[in-house]
C-alpha cells in the first residue's frame, strides 16, 4: 500500500500525510511540481520528526510517477463511481490524491484503475486532502488485513 500526492499545494497537508504514512508504515510518492518549495527543510518543518521516518519518493512529473507505479492506481475523487467501503482494495494499491486547489486532471482520472469517493452529507463538497488520505488508508488497510497491531 502506498499514498501518492499529485502536485500538492500546501506543505502543511503534505506534512500531515507524511505523519500518517509514518504511523501506518506506508511509503509516499510526491508528484511534482508542488505549490510550495519542496526541500528537506520544508518537509522537516511540515512533517516534524515523522518525515524522517517515512519513505518518500519524488517524481519530476506524472510520466516518471507512472513508470515507477508498482500496482493498481486508486484515485480518491469527489467524482468517484465507487464508494470507498465497496472499493475492494488490494495490498499493492497506490492511493492517489489530487492537489488541494484543482484535484486531479482528466488524464489522471483516465489512468486510474479505480476512482473512489468518500460519501458526504448533501450540500458538502469535499474533505481536506489529509483527512481523505487518513480515511482512505485506514479503509484500504482494514480491507486488506494490513492494519498495524
Amino acid at each position: 500500500m502506498r499514498i501518492a500526492l499529485f502536485q500538492p499545494d500546501i506543505a502543511g497537508n503534505v506534512g500531515t500525510i507524511l505523519r500518517l504514512a509514518a504511523c501506518f508504515g506506508v511509503p509516499v510518492d510526491v508528484i511534482e511540481p508542488c505549490g510550495f518549495p519542496f526541500s528537506e527543510r520544508s518537509l522537516k518543518r511540515a512533517g516534524m520528526d515523522y518525515a524522517a521516518q517515512t519513505e518518500i519518493s519524488r517524481h519530476n512529473d506524472w510520466t516518471h510517477f507512472q513508470a515507477a507505479l508498482p500496482g493498481r492506481l486508486i484515485l480518491l475523487s469527489t467524482r468517484g463511481d465507487a464508494v470507498i467501503a465497496d472499493a475492494g482494495f488490494a495490498i499493492g494499491d497506490t492511493l492517489l490524491l489530487g492537489s488541494e486547489s484543482a484535484g486531479a486532471p482528466g488524464f489522471v482520472h483516465d489512468a486510474a484503475d479505480l476512482v473512489v469517493r468518500i460519501p458526504l452529507r448533501p450540500g458538502f463538497r469535499s474533505l481536506n486532502v489529509a483527512v481523505t488520505a487518513g480515511i482512505a488508508l485506514h479503509e484500504a488497510m482494514r480491507q486488506t488485513g494490513t492494519l498495524p497491531q
